[in-house]
């Protein structure tokens, strides 16, 4: 881990104990169609944690709905949800203290983006409401893809594949670091332990 310069970093899940606002806010937005198929999004939700709420929104309409949502639409929907993750999100109770403490102590000593799946507009929102924004160069988010905003990070700062990692608790994000032919480190979910895996930050030492 000596060669490592670069860390980007997913959000939820990572930084921000958040999954279960995130659900409130699905369940919330989607409160006027049958909760038969609400529940068939949640569980595509969770099973697929690094997916922006755009694709979301699109598999509940086209997938389980069968039918048509226009992209105007989904904008809606998706505002909807960045309104409700505004208010409740901007809790440093949410913060994980175990991931936050290593951001704050290395931060000189690493270049670190975030890279997630939550909107990019709403997750600079919450970093600067929250006291992160200072700690990282870039907050990248959706409706841009993960895999396309870790590409156009590496070409842009013209990073060596072999001197960054991704940090995530998805398969998402390791599909993500994958693509680019990045080093993935798994955090915070048991089923990722068949890759590099962080118990805690105190006890891993880049």
């Amino acid at each position: 881990m000596n060669n490592k310069k670069v860390i980007f970093w997913d959000f939820d899940g990572v930084i921000l104990d958040s999954m279960k606002i995130r659900d409130v806010g699905f369940k919330e937005v989607l409160k006027n169609y049958p909760s038969n198929e609400v529940d068939q999004l949640m569980e595509y939700h969770n099973l697929n944690g690094g997916l922006s709420r755009y694709v979301k929104f699109r598999y509940f309409f086209e997938k389980i709905r069968k039918e048509c949502v226009s992209e105007t639409e989904l904008k809606e929907l998706a505002n909807r949800f960045s309104l409700i993750m505004k208010k409740l999100l901007v809790d440093n109770n949410l913060l994980i203290e175990d991931s936050v403490m290593f951001i704050k102590e290395n931060h000189t000593k690493y270049q670190m983006h975030i890279v997630s799946g939550s909107d990019g507009i709403e997750l600079r929102y919450l970093c600067n409401k929250l006291s992160l924004s200072n700690y990282f160069i870039s907050i990248q988010g959706s409706p841009t893809p993960k895999i396309k905003l870790v590409s156009d990070l590496l070409d842009f700062h013209h990073y060596k594949n072999t001197n960054v990692i991704l940090i995530g608790d998805s398969m998402n994000d390791y599909e993500a670091a994958d693509v680019n032919k990045i080093s993935f480190y798994g955090y915070n979910n048991q089923l990722l332990r068949k890759y590099n895996y962080i118990n805690n930050f105190k006890q891993f030492k880049f």
